[in-house]
């Protein structure tokens, strides 16, 4: 017979609840917004480690040989993704709370904290290495594990060996079979009369991105070549030709039935990396308006190392950069009646 399951006993509030032990009690320092503080950073640790969960649920999912874009894998996907969005969310909004403790509250007990640092949080830094930011991208490379145990940096050297979310997301696009089978394309059109190598459709996209370049943008066009149409991947990218050309036949044809996943898959990750380039940047405000110029009780120089981040720390960069590469709707080439059948769902 199953037991009772006890609300307290299940959330471990036991636990939880007596798991807040100020540093100015111990010193015998009134300093009342200490448990304010610890709380709120409690409460970021147990959002990491859901959203921990949920990259690794969406990781083994594209870590399988096919992932099948008209199934429910595919749409786990997407809804994981989308909540780690709006724990994004809770967590710059959470800043609003911490922004009412006022600097003179802070000092009450900063210096009772030394040399304890938010940017000792290996759980944050471990979401950044699982959704691709490389140790070479990474600002303040010489300080970004200095501070962290021995047993969390070998934690961090372990994931950063794994593939990431931006590499798995890398060879599902270029699994896209979209110009891997010929048979959806027999009936095409070709609007452009070039004759290179390449598949008819880019050869008609390349002409007509070409042409909606006004002076100031016609170097674009060897940028495109070089991402879209080179043999091999770019130096310092992290997608493959195959796999650009299959994010913007995404982002071009969203409105068909079986790219809309896709697409919000691919615009949730836009989001994500917006969200934590807000909460850098929130977090940036909240350290300069409590305590200004001063060094990070880790020993970092505060404002302006969390600004570098905030410039250097973007993830999903070359998906925004897709963009750059849009033309009008009612000027993209017109698929073929089996491409448009198929993408339909028909």
């Amino acid at each position: 017979m199953q037991k009772d399951v006890h609300y307290s006993d299940y959330l471990e509030l036991e636990k939880i609840l007596n798991a807040q032990f100020p540093e100015s009690d111990k010193h015998k320092v009134e300093a009342h917004d200490e448990m304010l503080f610890i709380i709120i950073h409690q409460a970021y640790e147990l959002w990491f480690k859901q959203i921990l969960f949920e990259i690794d649920s969406i990781s083994a999912i594209l870590q399988k040989p096919t992932v099948d874009d008209n199934s429910p894998e595919l749409q786990a996907v997407v809804h994981r993704l989308s909540r780690i969005e709006v724990i994004l969310k809770v967590l710059v909004q959470q800043i609003d709370i911490m922004e009412t403790m006022t600097p003179m509250d802070f000092l009450d007990f900063r210096n009772l904290l030394r040399p304890a640092s938010g940017f000792q949080s290996w759980q944050f830094k471990i979401i950044e290495a699982k959704l691709g930011l490389k140790f070479e991208h990474r600002h303040g490379q010489g300080y970004y594990t200095s501070q962290l145990r021995p047993a969390q940096v070998e934690m961090i050297k372990n994931v950063e060996s794994q593939p990431t979310l931006l590499e798995l997301l890398n060879k599902w696009l270029e699994r896209m079979p979209f110009f891997n089978e010929d048979a959806n394309w027999e009936n095409y059109k070709a609007a452009s009369s070039n004759t290179s190598s390449h598949h008819i459709f880019w050869n008609d996209y390349r002409e007509l991105y070409m042409q909606s370049l006004v002076e100031g943008e016609k170097n674009n066009i060897k940028f495109f070549d070089d991402l879209f149409l080179s043999d091999k991947k770019q130096e310092n990218s992290s997608l493959s030709p195959a796999a650009f050309r299959a994010a913007l036949f995404i982002n071009v044809y969203r409105g068909f039935p079986m790219l809309q996943l896709p697409f919000n898959l691919l615009n949730s990750l836009l989001e994500i990396d917006e969200l934590l380039s807000t909460w850098r940047f929130r977090h940036i405000n909240m350290v300069h308006r409590i305590i200004g110029m001063r060094t990070g009780t880790g020993g970092s120089t505060g404002k302006e190392y969390l600004k570098g981040a905030l410039d250097k720390h973007y993830i999903f960069k070359e998906i925004a950069m897709l963009n750059s590469f849009l033309i009008e709707r009612r000027k993209l080439p017109v698929l073929s009646s089996e491409m448009q059948m198929r993408l339909g769902f028909k």
